[in-house]
């Protein structure tokens, strides 16, 4: 089970950086409460076998006038974008600390990247206890007893009162859908979120939580966390758009740049700079060396005479591609520097350059444009 948490601006700035993400750092000899991690499901060779708690961040922006898809922030030229239909304002790109929090990653270079997105715009943060060490704080699933007492130990462990979001990782089938309704109701209902989403569901199972919660008058969710980048499509362009149109279920996508695959860094090889090559990520370089990543390699290169036309990096063109897609209010990034991060930020320049022509373009470079099987 994953509950990712989103809080006020208010909390926010009620506590230091430090404090709010990682907890009290821990002495030489480690410990517990040292910096938390983040992003998304638990990858291959990674994490532990218990449950998962994810917290996403997320001060508010001014209120725009009126009920705006998208507004520009002042100063920083971030955008924000409603969390599926629900009033919950984010920013369109937010950050994913897995890797900002991961164990290559020193704690100053952290709170720097953690510093320059906010002030950059972004407010929504997603951290994962899990990727640090973290300990799971009961049973694994979806178990009413589960979700409240894993949130409360989130909420405890981040020294906050309450958060705007949780969102549930259905990682065990067998929680009984009702019974994750009612408890995500009872959280709401107790003034420890404001809303619900999921993560990594089925669309079918979104549609069932919905319909359950209709039914019986409970709260439905707003918002879907899943994969989704220019080899990963299907879920996030074909069904998550019917979701957000028919019952107001947004999403927020992770891995834009799939695990930096999509990059020129790569090229058929494995730096030592990159993350394929540190310690722990041996996952990542099998999946670096595998005939289909190569295949989609050779893809990204493609792509790169468009993205010198457009005056962007690859990285760029494809996190600019991810937020055109109907229905997505965020795009979560995965970065280990500032100054990685300033790039991915160029992406929102890049936006506005992706005319239906251009994405045309790309859809026929990649020639794996997901149709409708109707």
């Amino acid at each position: 089970m994953q509950v990712s948490i989103a809080c006020t601006e208010q909390n926010l700035r009620s506590r230091s950086s430090e404090d709010r993400l990682c907890g009290p750092r821990p002495g030489p000899g480690g410990g517990n409460g040292g910096p938390v991690g983040g992003g998304h499901g638990n990858p291959p060779g990674g994490g532990g076998s218990g449950p998962k708690t994810r917290a996403a961040l997320v001060p508010r922006p001014p209120a725009p006038a009126g009920a705006l898809r998208e507004s520009t922030g002042r100063g920083t030229g971030m955008k924000y974008r409603n969390l599926g239909k629900s009033g919950l304002r984010v920013s369109c790109l937010g950050l994913g600390t897995w890797v900002t929090f991961g164990s290559q990653i020193s704690d100053e270079t952290a709170e720097d990247v953690l510093t320059v997105a906010y002030e950059h715009g972004v407010n929504l943060f997603d951290t994962a206890e899990v990727y640090a060490a973290g300990k799971a704080e009961t049973e694994r699933g979806l178990s009413r007893k589960h979700i409240i007492e894993g949130l409360r130990g989130s909420l405890e462990r981040l020294q906050l009162g309450y958060v705007d979001i949780v969102f549930a990782n259905r990682s065990d089938p067998n929680s009984p859908m009702e019974e994750i309704v009612r408890a995500m109701t009872y959280v709401i209902n107790q003034g420890l979120a404001l809303y619900w989403g999921t993560s990594q569901w089925g669309a079918a199972e979104i549609m069932e939580a919905y319909s359950m919660a209709r039914q019986f008058n409970l709260i439905p969710p707003v918002c879907e966390q899943a994969e989704h980048h220019l080899f990963q499509r299907e879920k996030v362009e074909m069904q998550l758009p019917e979701l957000y149109h028919k019952i107001g279920v947004g999403s927020v996508t992770w891995s834009p740049v799939a695990c930096g695959l999509i990059t020129s860094k790569y090229d058929g090889r494995t730096p030592e700079t990159c993350r394929a090559a540190m310690k722990g990520y041996q996952w990542l370089k099998d999946k670096v060396q595998s005939e289909d990543s190569k295949k989609q390699q050779a893809k990204v290169m493609d792509l790169l005479p468009m993205a010198h036309r457009l005056g962007c990096t690859v990285a760029q063109l494809a996190i600019a591609w991810c937020l055109r897609s109907d229905g997505v209010s965020s795009v979560l990034l995965g970065v280990s520097s500032t100054e990685q991060l300033v790039e991915h930020l160029g992406a929102l320049q890049v936006l506005s350059q992706l005319t239906p022509q251009t994405v045309m373009e790309i859809d026929g470079l990649l020639g794996n444009k997901p149709h409708s099987k109707k």
